[in-house]
């Protein structure tokens, strides 16, 4: 099957040509001739499989044909809700892309910036509108936006949308479209509580499935090094002088490890720059154009940050900390490998992580490829016990004050710092 094959109009067909699209990828040729027939849609793939396009294409091709037959339309009829900002620009590049020899217009908030240029926006009229789901209330409530006239509504990365404590923002939002519509579902994970939410707000779903969650690129090639905490630096600023990929995506737990992660970076000279939450809007929009445009070659990144995070030829991807979610793993490494290209995908597991290898290892069923005889074998084979918080003694507890403390007290100027026993009763 060829994009020819899937009765695109010539304005898609077109624009699909000029991006360099040949042949649809298995959601895309499942998902497009099913949205254009009007048929709401669950679709259940990993990233990397051709999402964005699969709902882009049909949704522009729809709203197109109806806005050439029913005149200039002030309304939105199209909303995209996705969780986080990257995605939402993602999405937003697409829609340029796909929708560039149409006239419709599309839109994309989020939360993080100011809401001038936006309302200035939505007042000038939009058709197919990009939202996360806080600026989406916000602005809702402001009376700004209003979703009554909404024909098609798509509910991006549903499972990374509940992840991250959005489900009742998604409920709000649903409760003000019209009951009336299409609705688009995609999820890389489908467990209970996103099949819940989907036969909610589905109506008889056309169900695409074309990659299962425990099922991991075959092309890419995956390794572990089992190596003790302190030495993971060491250990990754080797692979990267060693390792002649142009751009590395390395994965951390946390917002303070990924910026200690650039740190020791930088000082070796090796060009890295962070993602995460703590970053402004154009912090992290810079961080991942310099990314792009391989001005930077090591991007860090939390899990919520990366999602969005599209490159194509990314070679290498390498778990710092390994997740304590299965999944999560799954869409680390589905950052490399994509659109049929090679991949490969690294982790560091301490003996904490070790647990979490096996988790990953059971849910992608196969076993990953250890790397023995680095230059750093695990030597601590236990979990290292946490250090217990010391009590602060109390202020009233009968202990007798040395001549040294005493000193110390009386230089200190600060109110209610010191306390002078002579004047006690």
């Amino acid at each position: 099957m060829t994009f020819n094959d899937l009765q695109l109009t010539e304005p898609l067909q077109k624009a699909v040509q000029k991006v360099g699209y040949t042949i649809p990828t298995p959601i895309q040729a499942q998902s497009i001739p099913a949205i254009l027939k009007g048929r709401d849609v669950l679709g259940c793939a990993q990233t990397g499989t051709g999402k964005t396009a699969a709902f882009s294409i049909p949704t522009i091709q729809l709203l197109n044909s109806n806005s050439q037959n029913n005149g200039r339309r002030t309304d939105i009829k199209c909303l995209i809700l996705t969780p986080t900002r990257e995605l939402a620009i993602q999405i937003g590049e697409s829609l340029a892309d796909y929708g560039q020899f149409t006239n419709l217009k599309h839109l994309v908030i989020f939360g993080g910036v100011p809401q001038n240029s936006q309302v200035n926006a939505l007042r000038n009229g939009v058709d197919i509108l990009v939202a996360t789901p806080g600026r989406l209330l916000d602005l809702m409530d402001q009376g700004f936006i209003s979703l009554s006239k909404i024909e098609i509504f798509t509910l991006d990365e549903a499972d990374r949308m509940l992840d991250m404590g959005f489900v009742h923002d998604v409920k709000k939002v649903i409760k003000k479209i019209p009951q009336k519509r299409q609705t688009l579902f995609f999820s890389a994970t489908m467990p209970d509580s996103i099949l819940d939410l989907a036969n909610s707000i589905l109506d008889n779903p056309v169900k695409v499935e074309v990659t299962p969650v425990s099922s991991t690129a075959e092309m890419i090639q995956q390794e572990v090094y089992f190596i003790d905490k302190a030495n993971k630096k060491n250990l990754l600023i080797d692979l990267l002088q060693d390792n002649d990929a142009d751009r590395v995506l390395v994965f951390t737990r946390t917002k303070h490890g990924a910026n200690k992660v650039v740190k020791d970076l930088m000082k070796e000279n090796i060009k890295a720059e962070a993602i995460h939450g703590n970053k402004t809007q154009n912090a992290r929009q810079k961080a991942l154009k310099n990314f792009k445009d391989k001005t930077t070659r090591v991007l860090v990144a939390t899990d919520i940050a990366a999602r969005g995070i599209d490159i194509d030829e990314l070679a290498l991807v390498i778990n710092y900390e390994v997740p304590n979610i299965a999944e999560t793993y799954v869409h680390r490494i589905g950052r490399t490998g994509r659109a049929g290209a090679s991949g490969k995908a690294i982790s560091f597991s301490d003996y904490e992580e070790k647990s979490y290898i096996r988790d990953i290892q059971k849910l992608i069923d196969q076993k990953i490829p250890v790397i023995e005889g680095h230059n750093y074998p695990m030597e601590l084979f236990e979990v290292p016990a946490k250090k217990p918080q010391q009590r602060r003694p109390s202020r009233n507890q009968n202990k007798p004050s040395t001549s040294k403390r005493t000193n110390s007290n009386s230089n200190n100027n600060s109110k209610g710092r010191s306390f002078d026993r002579s004047k006690a009763k």
